[in-house]
């Protein structure tokens, strides 16, 4: 298979244009999946009853392919972005809803105690305590949630979104594999970016962590 380096020079503003589109999209995706995500893992946390239902439910929303979604969401918010970003923040709730949760479990119960008998208000105690101590575990499922959306953003050129997928598609029509192969590089260069930007960000977040040597 040979690439066309004349190619890539001539369509590098595309490129970038397209791989800025790309990480929009995952990243906003990412971003609304933790505003969802981090309320139901404290309730699931604090209410075990309801532990099973939203876990189960995530689970079940996460078997649906990723096609079948956005058709799915096509009649509400038709060929837009906004089909795109919600079924990607679909998918990144059962990772991070999980990851929360068994972050909140692991937080230890002496550090708990001891910030109520200190006098701490809940929620201050969830907020400088649990959250805290719990990060490590959240930003794990971050990290994947987000290298999980970068790499599915491209199912969505099938309803005329998808960032870099738009490559794919052209490449695959024309049968010229220059595209198809910029398309994929870009992608796994945006993935590869993404996951050191956030190992960076709970390097700085965590840094009672760092003298045991624990990422």
């Amino acid at each position: 298979m040979t690439v066309d380096w004349d190619w890539i020079g001539d369509h590098a503003a595309e490129l970038t244009e397209l791989s800025v589109d790309h990480l929009q999209a995952a990243l906003t995706a990412v971003a609304l999946g933790l505003l969802i995500s981090l309320p139901l893992a404290v309730l699931a946390h604090r209410v075990r009853l309801l532990r099973g239902v939203l876990l189960g439910l995530a689970n079940v929303l996460f078997t649906i392919p990723s096609i079948a979604i956005f058709v799915l969401l096509l009649p509400v918010s038709g060929l837009t972005r906004t089909t795109t970003v919600v079924g990607l923040t679909v998918y990144t709730l059962v990772v991070l809803l999980r990851n929360t949760v068994e972050g909140l479990d692991a937080v230890p119960p002496k550090a708990k105690e001891a910030a109520r008998a200190m006098g701490t208000r809940p929620l201050r105690t969830l907020l400088t305590v649990e959250l805290p101590l719990a990060l490590p575990v959240i930003m794990a499922g971050v990290r994947i949630a987000t290298v999980m959306s970068i790499s599915l953003v491209s199912v969505a050129t099938y309803i005329g979104d998808g960032g870099l997928g738009q490559l794919f598609t052209d490449g695959f029509q024309r049968d010229f594999p220059t595209p198809v192969v910029a398309g994929v590089a870009l992608t796994l260069l945006l993935a590869l970016v993404a996951d050191a930007l956030l190992v960076a960000v709970q390097y700085v977040l965590t840094p009672w962590n760092r003298k045991g040597g624990r990422a």
